[in-house]
């Protein structure tokens, strides 16, 4: 039985680096690819430290759930890739401002490296209503 996946793509979003969608729709879930702090226009890492960086991962996923008509709302689960436990606080604080209310099921994880020299990625899965 062949599974039906809606591909979500949008130019608001870094193009994928590689042989991946920015977000696959199965179902009632979507999930995002990791996104890193690439700057769409660009296709460069944002300036900046950890707190800039963390900001551009998720205005990049927000874009990628715009794309899908979701928000932030309907984020039940986030996986966050980070090179420095250290900086654990400083993404913390932006990561909340977006997750005022009712924050997903979450999982952080220090990693060695992240593509592109990047030093956070996040991916989510979303409920579609």
């Amino acid at each position: 039985m062949a599974v039906e996946r809606k591909i979500i793509s949008t130019t608001a979003a870094p193009a994928a680096v590689g042989p991946y969608s920015q977000a696959v729709q199965v179902g009632h879930f979507l999930f995002t690819a990791g996104q890193i702090p690439l700057v769409p226009e660009l296709g460069k890492l944002v300036d900046g430290g950890i707190e800039a960086q963390t900001h551009q991962v998720m205005q990049n996923l927000s874009n990628v759930l715009a794309a899908a008509g979701l928000t932030f709302a309907n984020v039940v689960k986030t996986t966050i890739f980070v090179t420095n436990l250290a900086d654990f606080d400083a993404i913390n604080k932006v990561y909340g401002s977006f997750f005022e209310q009712n924050p997903p099921a979450r999982s952080t994880v220090q990693v060695a490296a992240l593509p592109k020299g990047a030093n956070v990625e996040i991916e989510m899965i979303a409920v579609v209503s």
